[in-house]
């Protein structure tokens, strides 16, 4: 195997690398540019040598999308996202696989994006969802780019389709009442109340602990969040800003529910030996003091108007804005 080097322009080179084909026998160049002196552009030139010779290296041209998206999943997206936004590009991700997954990354045309966004709409994707693989692919595309596999991202080139505006429902006060009115006697009571009274996220409030509250000030303080994935199950994670953690006040009759609701814990825990909650238990606790998973459900039973059973996707939920439902 040789290789040489021939200057373009100053301070740029172009390295020029002779192989064989192991299949066919055939001569191959193999071109790479380099910007630098000429002493650097010679010592690129023997590294490239020396990591085709010893296998290290693929040639770029060769390179599928499956191949590229593998290496994207596992070289940025699971350094640069958390483990939940990293399952949602994964899913992403597999929309494009089914459809351009073979094609060799460097001859992925706009045409080619455009039609897989046309395929996904026309097999009943929301265009939300069609939005968000292209943001996926994009980002991905980007990442090649930086990578020096493409010269183009091609999706820069394609509009995906348009996502409908929807305004967020507010709930009225007589709506909320009533919301109320209808939960209460059941465990989900208290998570509607307490998400209603002070703005918290759903997962922020299934990892608050009895030592974030401070009953006697009316406070609490926001330090975790709940996060469930099937690569890691339910886990705690910090907030993903500054802004996360966070002091909110508590009205009168929250503050009486809590210490009604960490009574009647307590006579449940002792009926079952578990003794007294430590202070790093949740407040919102299963009866065998774990956690309630994120992904918990409403569902009718009987003549009881809400009940809670385990099962994916929360039918009803609580935004981060008091007195607002999504």
């Amino acid at each position: 195997m040789k290789g040489h080097i021939r200057e373009r322009s100053p301070g740029h080179w172009a390295i020029v690398i002779d192989v064989r084909e192991p299949q066919t026998g055939k001569r191959k160049r193999r071109w790479h540019s380099f910007a630098g002196t000429k002493r650097q552009a010679q010592l690129e030139c023997a590294r490239l040598i020396n990591e085709l010779q010893n296998g290290a290296t693929v040639d770029p041209s060769r390179i599928t999308v499956d191949a590229f998206l593998d290496r994207f999943l596992s070289d940025w997206v699971a350094l640069h996202t958390a483990a939940r936004t990293a399952e949602r590009y994964t899913c992403s991700v597999a929309h494009v696989r089914r459809h351009l997954g073979d094609r060799r990354l460097q001859s992925l045309r706009p045409a080619d994006v455009a039609a897989l966004y046309a395929a996904l709409s026309k097999a009943g994707l929301a265009a939300r969802t069609v939005k968000h693989v292209h943001v996926v692919l994009h980002r991905a595309l980007g990442q090649a780019k930086v990578w020096a596999l493409v010269k183009d991202n091609v999706a820069e080139m394609v509009k995906p389709p348009t996502a409908a505006t929807e305004e967020a429902k507010i709930l009225q006060p007589d709506q909320a009442r009533e919301l109320l009115a209808r939960l209460r006697g059941h465990p989900l009571y208290l998570l509607a109340s307490l998400g209603l009274a002070s703005g918290m996220r759903r997962n922020e409030m299934l990892a608050l602990r009895w030592r974030d509250l401070d009953l006697d000030a009316g406070r609490l303080t926001v330090e975790q969040a709940l996060e469930q994935t099937r690569a890691h199950g339910v886990r705690t994670k910090a907030p993903k800003t500054k802004h996360g953690r966070r002091t909110i006040s508590l009205p009168a009759h929250i503050v009486v529910e809590l210490r009604d609701h960490w009574r009647a814990q307590q006579e449940q825990r002792m009926m079952l030996g578990m003794g007294r909650s430590p202070d790093a238990s949740t407040v919102l606790a299963n009866h065998d003091g774990t956690p309630q998973t994120p992904d918990t459900r409403l569902v009718k039973h009987g003549n009881e108007p809400w009940a809670p059973s385990a099962g994916p996707g929360l039918r009803y939920t609580l935004c981060a804005t008091p007195m607002q439902a999504c």
